[in-house]
């Protein structure tokens, strides 16, 4: 059995309001050519379909035509979504019936069954090979919100045995801890971490039972895995505070592949083979153009996976930063003077980030970026700026008596020095004055 391994289109994404429409239809273009060509048995998208919780009408019908358009191109193939951190459950599974009639399995979220139960089998999807005989099983797990994962009874005692916040400490007990001459108490597993392991152990013990001899256990998440790689940038922090990495261990034997979605950085989960995030298909902020986007193809021969290679995306629209690291207005000006590029219609031209560096405020510098890029066939996306010299935090602070004495110019005059590392000049201390007249 083979299957391709997708996440993170992040449809309807616009970068610094330049919509992405055009590059998403080039991959989706590019991905009904290579499930022909590479005679897949399988497409897993794990996550993030959408860049929001309520998708354009148009990033919607660009979905649902690769659907339609992958079902009739390869009437054999088995599709399994689901949904991310930025997707909408609810929205993401509204069309599940219609789709599913047409080969595609939705999952948007955790079903429960009358008695308040995690409908597991919901979460089982089958897949077949070319001989249409089962060939593995993917437990399609969807971004876990704090609300979708089952209490674990561990937990749920220990909270209980817990002193109430409400009353007060108990006599023997120490301020920070066990009382003199106790053990000190282990730290509680996390609930929302300890939930999701026992759903993915729930999961995986019925895929256990399910699974024939030589049928392969495949999961698919949405989550921040322990060693993960993030992109600057362009990810979204699924909880604050960091608690929600998940230990490799979730992924344990007898899965032999773990196709997950949300870091957009192509990897391996450390020294993990199996457990793979694909990385998104085209780069969703500059941070992310100096690597190759893919899709990952995986291929087993009965419940082994035999060989995971990198098909690697064409990029149909340019990201460039000049330069390379910020540099002074001046050498930026010639840098893009010498810019030279083929003419193409507008949604193909490059999208551009300039970097310079300031050692003193520049009020006309849009208008002399944009006209070194007169009649150049080039998008100016962003224009990112550094200063030469910055404060350091224990120079920038302040307590509260010092703050209530300062003046507005004296503040402007800090933040000035803080930025160029230079006193403000009279002509933008004067500037400054009028402007904060009333």
């Amino acid at each position: 059995m083979r299957l391709l391994h997708t996440s993170d289109w992040h449809l309807g994404q616009s970068l610094h309001n330049f919509e992405r429409h055009y590059e998403h239809q080039r991959f989706l273009d590019w991905l009904l050519d290579t499930i022909v060509s590479e005679q897949a048995d399988a497409l897993l998208v794990a996550g993030d379909i959408f860049d929001n919780a309520n998708p354009s009408s148009a990033s919607q019908r660009q979905l649902y035509t690769f659907l339609q358009q992958a079902r009739a191109r390869a009437p054999q193939l088995d599709i399994v979504v689901i949904a991310g951190n930025h997707d909408s459950p609810g929205r993401i599974e509204a069309p599940g019936p219609l789709l599913e009639a047409h080969g595609t399995t939705v999952i948007g979220y955790p079903h429960r069954d009358a008695d308040g139960n995690i409908a597991m089998e919901r979460m089982l999807v089958p897949l077949t090979g070319k001989d249409g005989a089962v060939a593995a099983w993917v437990l399609a797990v969807p971004f876990l919100r704090h609300g979708d994962v089952p209490r674990v009874a561990s937990v749920a005692a220990a909270d209980a045995a817990a002193p109430s916040d409400a009353g007060e400490a108990p006599e023997t007990a120490s301020a920070f801890g066990a009382a003199p001459n106790e053990t000190p108490v282990a730290p509680q597993p996390d609930p929302y971490l300890a939930g999701i392991a026992e759903l993915y152990r729930q999961a995986l013990d019925l895929a256990a039972a399910r699974a024939a001899d030589r049928q392969a256990i495949v999961a698919m998440g949405h989550c921040h895995m322990v060693n993960g790689t993030m992109s600057a940038d362009s990810e979204r922090r699924i909880v604050i505070g960091g608690t929600e990495m998940l230990p490799s261990g979730i992924f344990a034997p007898p899965i032999a592949y773990a196709a997950l979605g949300h870091l957009h950085l192509a990897q391996q989960v450390g020294p993990h083979e199996h457990i793979r995030y694909c990385g998104s298909p085209i780069p969703l902020s500059f941070a992310e153009t100096g690597y190759q986007h893919q899709v990952l193809r995986v291929d087993f021969d009965g419940a082994q996976v035999t060989a995971i290679t990198p098909l690697h995306v064409p990029r149909s629209v340019p990201l460039l930063r000049i330069p390379e690291k910020p540099a002074a207005l001046e050498e930026v000006r010639a840098a893009l003077a010498a810019l030279a590029l083929p003419e193409v219609p507008l949604e193909q031209q490059p999208l551009l980030e300039v970097r310079i560096k300031l050692s003193a405020p520049e009020p006309g510098l849009r208008a002399a970026i944009e006209e070194a890029l007169q009649g150049k066939p080039v998008r100016l996306a962003k224009i990112e700026t550094t200063s030469a010299a910055r404060a350091s935090l224990e120079e920038a602070a302040l307590s509260l008596d010092q703050l209530a004495t300062l003046q507005p110019d004296d503040i402007f005059k800090r933040l000035y020095r803080q930025r160029f590392g230079s006193e403000a000049p009279p002509e933008q201390l004067a500037a400054f004055a009028e402007l904060v007249q009333p």
